[in-house]
């Protein structure tokens, strides 16, 4: 039986404030659409897993950052799981859901699936981008692969690309509820202190793997006994409590922070939701000739295009498409291109 109470908590991130120690952070809980997100590809457990807890950090950094548009995390390999890609789009406005959505790309003749996951991306990096639209410049900050986990390399991106010590508690997998075919469910903590970091430390080497900044490297006095401090008392935290869905969040965080002073605000409620259309496609298309365009058509006369996220199949008239198309996409002819030279 599915209580109301879950149904409130169920893909939601709620915000929080430790006032005390001058901590910001966010809860999340994921059920239906990581279910969403996983249910359009047929992946292996091991890679349904990265994808879970890329979906999950998306969730909840998307929700720390004034986000105008999006928000996108890549994590890309040389090993047999090469990439996983995340977006997170914010509301459009107040009280309206921010939407989110992922994929990944493997080997699936090389991929171990009974071995552990983040071993088998291999050798590469962690990028988070922020692209807050049109007329804003695109931000991308990239780490090393290192520490672990994809939370690991979170970490160390807040660390080396931002200077704000940051930490994650996640916790996902398959869960089978009365009432409820099994399904997948994902929950987490995320800490983040803002404090006025040395100007030198990004000069530094860190304590970190491959000399990655930490939080001891930029913390020190009050502001690293407060972050001390919230991190024990995050370090009881249990995966069910994080999962939930029986445990809500604000009585997590008063479990967890009531002597720290937590501070809760408005839930950002979460959906699955892909921006591709027919449009977009024909869009990125438009740069290719009629000889580019003939080497794409498929035997059957046709252009088809897959969208990675959401799975949803596109077919073209390869005549409407390019920059010398001959039909608009209804198939009604175009006009005949002016002749670029001057006959005066």
């Amino acid at each position: 039986m599915t209580t109301l109470s879950q149904i409130a908590w169920d893909d939601t991130v709620l915000p929080f404030q430790l006032d005390r120690s001058d901590i910001r952070g966010r809860v999340a809980r994921l059920d239906g659409v990581l279910e969403q997100v996983l249910a359009q590809h047929s992946y292996p457990a091991v890679v349904e897993a990265l994808v879970a807890e890329a979906a999950l950090l998306t969730a909840l950094i998307g929700q720390s950052i004034k986000l105008r548009w999006k928000l996108s995390l890549q994590i890309r390999g040389n090993g047999p799981i090469r990439i996983i890609a995340t977006d997170y789009y914010g509301p459009g406005e107040d009280g309206s859901p921010a939407r989110i959505r992922g994929w990944a790309s493997y080997d699936k003749e090389r991929i171990d699936a009974e071995g552990p996951g983040f071993e088998q991306i291999g050798q590469g990096y962690f990028a988070v981008l922020i692209d807050q639209g049109e007329g804003n410049l695109p931000y991308q900050g990239i780490t090393p692969l290192a520490g672990g986990s994809l939370s690991s390399c979170a970490e160390a991106y807040f660390a080396q690309s931002e200077q704000l010590p940051t930490r994650f508690a996640l916790s996902y997998g398959r869960s089978l509820m009365p009432g409820r075919s099994e399904q997948w469910r994902a929950g987490g903590v995320m800490l983040q202190t803002m404090p006025k970091a040395s100007p030198f430390a990004a000069a530094q080497e860190g304590s970190g793997e491959a000399g990655l900044l930490q939080p001891q490297d930029i913390l020190d006095g009050e502001e690293g006994e407060n972050w001390n401090r919230a991190n024990v008392l995050l370090d009881t935290v249990e995966e069910l409590e994080l999962i939930g869905p029986t445990v809500h969040p604000t009585d997590l965080l008063v479990r967890l922070f009531h002597e720290e002073g937590p501070r809760v605000f408005d839930p950002q409620r979460i959906e699955f939701g892909c921006t591709c259309s027919e449009d977009k496609v024909r869009g990125s298309l438009a740069i290719y000739s009629a000889k580019d365009i003939r080497t794409m058509t498929t035997p059957d006369g046709t252009v088809t295009a897959d969208c990675q996220f959401c799975g949803r199949h596109y077919a073209f008239d390869p005549k409407s498409l390019g920059f010398e198309a001959e039909v608009d996409a209804e198939g009604n002819p175009l006009p005949p291109k002016a002749d670029a030279k001057s006959h005066g």
